[in-house]
């Protein structure tokens, strides 16, 4: 335990630390792109491997969030990068050029998502919505054609032009099993279609990076429960799974020469690099501390040469940092270390991995953070507030990786805990899909054993617990309080959800498709959305709440909260006593930006500080 005269971190400080996001090797291994926020907003660096040294090439142009992956156009003349308006995701694709040049290449009726570009970038491969659903579509620059080369029902969810540019491997769905998904391989035109033989109906399989001879992809499928991840021949449509399958793991790059497959595995919250030597046979993980590292996907964004790789990585106690791995020696130099400014290191609390379980006997993993091992409880005796912390998704998890409000949390002197409930990935295809036609339903009864069992901990004062998320997260703490009313002290739903029919109304297509995969079909289990959706339920409510949410959030619109706000009302509730709301200007479904985040911990604080 830390010693009573280090002193607490500083909640703006804390949310004032630079951070970087997505980074992504060039086509030639020299440079890596990435978004930083070092003076204070989102903008665009490149990384000089051979000087050692990074330098700022957007001013202002970047989004203030950093949600959106960056990639090199495959010439490595520019970077794209995805714009929108105010945190309202509905995209548009620009390129970035070394010295700055900001040119607009791919504007939509609607949200457009960056896939790849030819060899020669001439030629852009994007996924978009204009076409009322997620389809694939290639936009020749120089010619400034665009042609959509899919039109299916459901969402496409990746496409990678082949090395020689002459075929594109994607994923999509086209079983009435709407968790379905299947990779595909069909001419670079949209013609010749084909469906790779992989898993079953009904598990979920994806292809991720095509190997250098272009006659193999590797794919991943969790037909067998456990994701695993295999290479797929084309000519014979055979599979040569990886092994040894203890334990999940997903795709994540291939190396220049084809020799090494990269791979992250799950286990008890951490996400490890595992590297698959296809000459050997041999599976080696990479000798880096149990945390999470964050591997850039796309063809060479993790590769600089064949066996030295770049990718991210943070504990839960310790900041994210880019790394440079030698595969040859199993040593690696960081590129850029996390800034700390006037926060102590020793400050941060490191994630306890614990199990406990749920109200029918099944065990639902966790991550618990301490506040008594850190600076803000050093020392005292008392019983301890806590905070359940829901993550959202559904099919996400909190993991080893490092949390800011977590730590915002725990500075503050509160327990977090932080539950995957069923329907959380990371422990297979069963684990994972229990969740659907049940959302509200046992996954809720989870994040409450959840609470009951961080309160039964003999330093936590269970007189002090909240339940707080954003997203699916906000959505259980709606139905939290609805469906446990005396559970919690109180509840902060961030970007919530209330109503599941009136947001399929006002979401995006294949945010709709997803809530048919979850829930079925809207009309025909109508009752079921209705039970499920917290706004039927608000007389339930008896502790208070609070409620913030952005404006310009496409996929829980803001109505979402606005409803709740009203019902509570007309129950003759009173805000500011019985509950708050905030409504967020020029943000969306969350924010990466300093200022909003400082905003955001100033709310969170403030209202903690008074209810707990």
């Amino acid at each position: 335990m830390h010693t009573q005269d280090t002193q607490a971190v500083d909640p703006e400080t804390l949310a004032r630390l630079p951070e970087f996001y997505h980074p992504v090797v060039s086509p030639d291994g020299s440079q890596i792109a990435f978004y930083y926020d070092e003076h204070g907003r989102n903008d665009l660096y490149l990384f000089d491997r051979e000087r050692g040294s990074y330098e700022q090439v957007t001013d202002g142009e970047a989004p203030r969030s950093a949600r959106w992956h960056v990639q090199w156009s495959r010439d490595g003349a520019g970077v794209y990068i995805h714009q929108d308006d105010a945190g309202d995701e509905q995209n548009d694709l620009v390129r970035v050029n070394s010295d700055g040049i900001v040119e607009p290449v791919v504007s939509v009726d609607g949200q457009a998502i960056f896939m790849d570009t030819t060899m020669d970038g001439q030629t852009v491969l994007y996924g978009s919505d204009e076409g009322e659903q997620m389809n694939l579509y290639r936009y020749d620059t120089a010619r400034d054609e665009r042609q959509q080369l899919t039109a299916y029902e459901h969402p496409v969810m990746y496409g990678a032009f082949s090395p020689d540019d002459d075929r594109i491997a994607y994923a999509t769905n086209e079983s009435d099993a709407l968790e379905n998904r299947d990779a595909y391989v069909m001419a670079a035109d949209g013609s010749e279609k084909r469906r790779l033989d992989i898993g079953e109906d009904g598990s979920e399989s994806m292809v991720s990076g095509w190997f250098p001879d272009g006659e193999r992809v590797l794919v991943s499928d969790n037909a067998a429960d456990l994701r695993r991840v295999g290479i797929y021949d084309l000519p014979t449509d055979e599979i040569e799974w990886l092994g040894p399958h203890e334990a999940e793991e997903g795709p994540a790059a291939i190396s220049l020469d084809g020799r090494y497959v990269l791979v992250s595995r799950q286990r008890r919250g951490a996400t490890m690099p595992v590297v698959y030597d296809l000459e050997t046979g041999e599976a080696t993980e990479l000798a880096v501390a149990e945390g999470v590292a964050s591997i850039p996907g796309g063809r060479t964004s993790a590769f600089v040469d064949n066996s030295t790789l770049v990718f991210a990585h943070s504990r839960p106690d310790a900041r994210k940092e880019l790394y440079e791995y030698d595969l040859a020696t199993h040593e690696y130099e960081v590129l850029l270390e996390a800034t700390y400014g006037d926060v102590d290191p020793d400050a941060f609390v490191d994630a306890e991995y614990v199990t406990y379980e749920s109200e029918d006997g099944l065990e639902i993993g966790g991550l618990l953070y301490d506040p008594r091992d850190g600076p803000a409880r050093a020392g005292d005796e008392t019983a301890v507030p806590g905070v359940v912390h829901v993550h959202g998704g559904p099919h996400a998890r909190s993991s080893k990786a490092f949390g800011l409000i977590a730590q915002f949390l725990v500075s503050r002197g509160y327990a977090v805990f932080q539950p995957n409930y069923r329907g959380s990935t990371g422990r297979g295809r069963t684990f994972k899909q229990t969740i659907l036609g049940d959302w509200g339903g046992m996954e809720q009864a989870d994040v409450a054993a959840g609470g009951r069992w961080l309160m039964d901990r003999d330093w936590i004062d269970a007189d002090r617990v909240a339940v707080y998320g954003g997203s699916y997260g906000g959505y259980s703490v709606y139905s939290q309080l609805t469906r446990y009313p005396t559970l919690w002290t109180t509840g902060i739903a961030s970007v919530g959800i209330t109503d599941l029919h009136r947001l399929y109304e006002e979401d995006m297509p294949h945010f709709q498709y997803m809530l048919r995969q979850q829930m079925g079909d809207p009309e025909e289990n109508y009752e079921l959305w209705r039970d499920r959706s917290p706004i039927e339920h608000v007389e339930s409510v008896e502790r208070p709440i609070y409620m913030i949410h952005g404006v310009n959030d496409p996929r829980c619109p803001i109505e979402q909260a606005r409803i709740f706000r009203d019902a509570l009302e007309e129950r003759g509730w009173t805000e500011g006593a019985d509950y708050e709301y905030t409504e967020l200007g020029e943000e969306g479904h969350g924010s990466t930006d300093i200022e909003q985040k400082v905003r955001k911990f100033d709310l969170l604080g403030d209202y903690l500080e008074r209810r707990l």
